[in-house]
């Protein structure tokens, strides 16, 4: 059963080796890798080509111009072949058994949608904690986005022309997965801690005040209220520095 997995590039030319590697390394081997050029220019390219020569499993497509995560993603996924969608971010990694036990229980349980809990690690692969999770609906969802994209995995029959990455800068993932919840789905858990999520200096997932006006728009969107998304973004901000505070715990 083929994965297509999918990945966004922008400036990470310090990470995409190894994070390549860690999808070329998994145990499971029906996967075709699509990578999202969102950085044009020379060097980019001349990155992407010389990953994609590594093996014939991987596409490149380029942007004209940097569209954004969210809007890369949804290119792949207009493209992709696979009858399940993985996601990993350029800078992320994979344990070598993430898609095949992922992909397994999935197929045994039935689930449509999986996820995982991930490890955090610096730019010099240093883990510094560990991030858990559980079962997830949208009354649940839509008070905190405890969902690492890197670990998510999804039947690409659920991911339709209206439910798709949005164009927010940062949050466009938690958009998507509120979409999928709304429409009745639940995203399973998995307690093995499958990925790694790097904490990077420069990750768009730092600039804060960023993050919370695209909370507010996207509760707007959701709500169609201005103080109950008011109120969500401060639920939201509350919940992401409970997280910071459980992190230190578990590492």
């Amino acid at each position: 059963m083929l994965v297509s997995v999918i990945i966004p590039y922008y400036k990470k030319q310090k990470f995409i080796n190894k994070t390549i590697r860690s999808v070329l390394n998994q145990t499971y081997r029906n996967f075709e890798i699509i990578i999202v050029n969102d950085e044009p220019g020379h060097f980019s390219k001349k990155i992407l080509t010389s990953l994609q020569k590594k093996d014939k499993r991987i596409k490149i497509i380029s942007n004209y111009k940097n569209i954004g995560a969210g809007l890369s993603r949804n290119k792949a996924i207009k493209v992709s072949k696979g009858k399940y969608i993985a996601f990993i971010d350029s800078d992320d990694l994979w344990k070598k058994n993430k898609l095949r036990l992922q992909i397994n229980l999935m197929k045994k349980f039935k689930y449509n949608i999986s996820h995982t809990a991930y490890n955090i690690i610096d730019e010099n692969n240093k883990k510094l904690a560990i991030r858990k999770s559980r079962n997830l609906n949208y009354t649940n969802l839509i008070k905190s986005c405890d969902i690492g994209l890197s670990t998510v995995m999804i039947k690409k029959n659920l991911l339709k022309k209206d439910i798709l990455f949005s164009n927010f800068t940062t949050k466009e993932d938690y958009y998507l997965w509120l979409k999928l919840a709304k429409s009745g789905h639940t995203f399973y858990y998995i307690k093995q801690p499958l990925s790694y999520w790097r904490n990077t200096k420069d990750s768009l997932s730092s600039y804060t005040f960023q993050k919370i006006i695209d909370s507010f728009k996207l509760y707007y969107h959701f709500e169609k209220n201005l103080f109950i998304s008011f109120f969500r973004t401060i639920i939201l901000s509350l919940n992401f520095l409970l997280k910071k505070k459980d992190d230190r715990r578990y590492s």
